[in-house]
């Protein structure tokens, strides 16, 4: 393959589908032969114009979050609705419609907390100008955004076969750090001598929930709070200026203690409870695409027996990823952990959990496309 240029790259869209693409590739070669046969240099040819790229838009030479879900889509029809029927994706690697699934599914739930984000400022002008109904209206927006996430995760099921995620897609999301088959990282050639490491990609380089989190002041320590901050490293840099921002502009938690008032403090409880209801949610499909087919490989490598092709698929799916996230986490104690500190931040300190809104159409989710607008 020959070295590309990378100057004649200007514009910003030009620079994601450039990293896209060769982020794509890289984890195609790093992975071609599963854990079998691990490989320690990336060729010249990739490194180069990779970290090339990297470099200009501030992100990491891996596939990240940024790339195989917000970046990696088209309409089919430029003029239909934005729904899994008229979505596909511009690059895919082995896994076939599971695959399409999971990034779609996943770019769904992205649209459906495009309302709570927008209502984040009008959240901060209200505690600005002291405006409790202006502050209420927001945090009624932001529950039911992420009431509508929640609704958009589940169709995971319908398009993502739990034997093919774990088998064969989940291999190609994992990096080299903190990954037992890559101690010593990846060497980029003709970039520096000494291997790097960088995180897999992972949900929790989604900006949403970060966003989230400090809106409501969910407090993160320990191991969960450091891996959550370093993932921030793995987002474009505007993403990250914006949880930032939100973080230094305001103490909501404080302004709804201040107020004692009714609504307010029953809707700031409804926006927690929602966040945990989703993050149970979470879990929840943690166990049916990870937990559970980790223990069937388990029972499965024992069985010397011919296997149907997608019990096979979990059988040879690599031993050193079954109780981690391909971020590199332990996966279940921090999924746990995040939900539980999550729960913390309710204000009243009673069980909140079961405390959620009506869940809303499909139709109602996809309503914020016709509000966006693709620089």
């Amino acid at each position: 393959m020959p070295l590309l240029e990378t100057h004649l790259l200007r514009t910003h869209r030009e620079l994601r589908l450039a990293h896209l693409a060769l982020s794509m590739m890289t984890v195609g070669y790093v992975w071609q032969e599963g854990e079998r046969e691990t490989i320690k240099v990336l060729p010249r040819s990739l490194s180069v114009p990779f970290c090339e790229v990297s470099q200009r838009l501030g992100l990491p030479p891996i596939l990240i979050y940024a790339d195989a879900v917000l970046a990696n889509w088209k309409k089919r029809d430029p003029n239909g609705p934005f729904s899994m029927e008229n979505l596909e994706l511009l690059l895919t690697f082995p896994g076939g419609e599971s695959v399409r699934g999971f990034f779609l599914v996943t770019l769904l739930v992205e649209l459906a907390a495009v309302p709570g984000l927008k209502s984040i400022l009008d959240v901060i002008n209200g505690v600005n100008h002291n405006d409790v109904a202006m502050v209420t209206k927001a945090l009624d927006v932001v529950s039911q955004a992420i009431v509508s996430m929640k609704q958009a995760f589940k169709l995971m099921h319908e398009y993502v076969d739990p034997s093919i995620f774990y088998g064969i897609m989940r291999i190609y999301l994992s990096g080299w750090k903190d990954n037992p088959l890559m101690p010593e990282g990846l060497v980029y050639e003709g970039v520096q001598e000494k291997p790097m490491e960088f995180s897999g990609s992972s949900a929790a380089q989604s900006s949403i929930l970060h966003c989230f989190d400090e809106l409501l002041g969910v407090q993160h320590g320990g191991s969960s709070g450091a891996f959550l901050r370093r993932m921030r490293d793995y987002m474009l840099p505007s993403h990250k200026q914006f949880i930032e921002n939100i973080s230094s502009r305001l103490s909501l938690h404080s302004f709804v203690l201040q107020k004692a008032d009714e609504r307010l403090t029953n809707t700031f409880e409804q926006c927690v409870a929602c966040l945990v209801d989703f993050r149970n949610y979470h879990i929840n499909a943690v166990t049916r695409y990870i937990i559970i087919p980790a223990f069937h490989a388990k029972q499965l490598r024992a069985n010397k027996e011919g296997l149907a092709e997608e019990l096979d698929a979990i059988r040879r799916a690599p031993t050193a990823l079954e109780e981690r996230g391909t971020g590199g986490s332990g996966i279940m104690t921090f999924l746990k952990t995040v939900r539980d500190e999550t729960k913390q931040t309710s204000i009243s300190q009673c069980t909140t959990e079961n405390q959620v809104l009506p869940e809303p159409s499909m139709t109602e989710i996809q309503k914020p496309a016709s509000e966006l607008t693709i620089e």
